[in-house]
């Protein structure tokens, strides 16, 4: 079962807890009512954060979803009726900054081993400096690293296939990994279960850092990557294809973290459309 079909069995499976407790009859038809699903979104997911009520909608609204969980060929021609309340995304995790950066650097080489301490430092330096989620991370290899005296591009497969010039701050430290490594993987060479949903996260849970430091987070690492690019005005254009993102809007969460960028989606979509022009 794909990790989509998952998180819609324990969505629905909330839904049904939520339709039961509510003294009714548990049924097809009631679950895909829109109405019972802004219900249950607005009263049974009380007390969650805007970010997972808006998941949650998303999912048992999807047709793709809804086909997979209730085994159906169609998703029995229901349409949302009305507008359902608006639940702002998560907000982005935020950046390192130059001194955070330099302390987790610091961190990943004061690491006892030393393949410890490369796969911390692969990590920063692939996320900070070429914005690899975790599932790309760990699925490179350092075939998929070109490396010249100018530059380095890494070439990331995936559902986001794309090449990315890793970021001119990280290139010495990239060079420095590709001559101690002995190829194969960039993170974490050797035979693993790279399919572990938490490969990267239990790693970085058991560096040794003090209680107080900087934590290493892939996903702020992504966010710096990011708002590096919107700090040095990349085109959108150019952002959207090395961070492997199909809609300007995307970026909005986080723009809000760089007081030069567009600060609104309907800016983001002015300056990608002037970019066009």
């Amino acid at each position: 079962m794909s990790s989509s079909a998952r998180r819609a069995v324990i969505v629905v499976t909330h839904l049904t807890r939520f339709v039961a407790d509510s003294g009714n009859a548990v049924s097809h038809e009631v679950l895909l009512d829109p109405d019972l699903v802004e219900a249950f979104v607005v009263r049974g997911l009380s007390g969650r954060a805007p970010s997972t009520k808006g998941t949650y909608r998303s999912v048992l609204l999807h047709s793709t979803y809804r086909s997979v969980l209730l085994g159906e060929a169609e998703a029995l021609g229901h349409s949302r009726s009305g507008r359902g309340t608006p639940f702002p995304a998560a907000p982005a995790p935020r950046p390192y900054s130059f001194a955070e950066r330099a302390e987790l650097v610091a961190m990943a080489r004061a690491q006892r081993h030393q393949a410890m301490a490369d796969a911390a430092l692969a990590l920063i330096a692939f996320g900070v400096g070429a914005g690899m989620s975790a599932r790309e991370l760990i699925a490179t290899c350092w075939n998929d690293v070109s490396i010249d005296q100018g530059r380095i591009l890494v070439a990331i497969g995936g559902n986001r296939a794309r090449t990315v010039p890793v970021g001119a701050s990280w290139r010495l430290l990239i060079r420095e990994l590709a001559d101690r490594s002995s190829g194969g993987f960039c993170f974490r060479p050797g035979p693993a279960d790279r399919s572990y949903k938490n490969f990267v996260s239990d790693f970085t849970a058991h560096l040794v850092a003090d209680p107080g430091a900087t934590r290493l987070s892939l996903q702020r690492a992504r966010s710096s990557f990011l708002c590096d690019h919107l700090e040095a005005a990349t085109p959108l254009l150019v952002l959207l294809e090395i961070a492997g993102l199909s809609e300007v809007e995307s970026l909005l969460r986080f723009a809000r973290h760089v007081q030069s960028a567009p600060h609104s989606k309907a800016a983001l979509r002015r300056r990608l459309k002037d970019e066009r022009r």
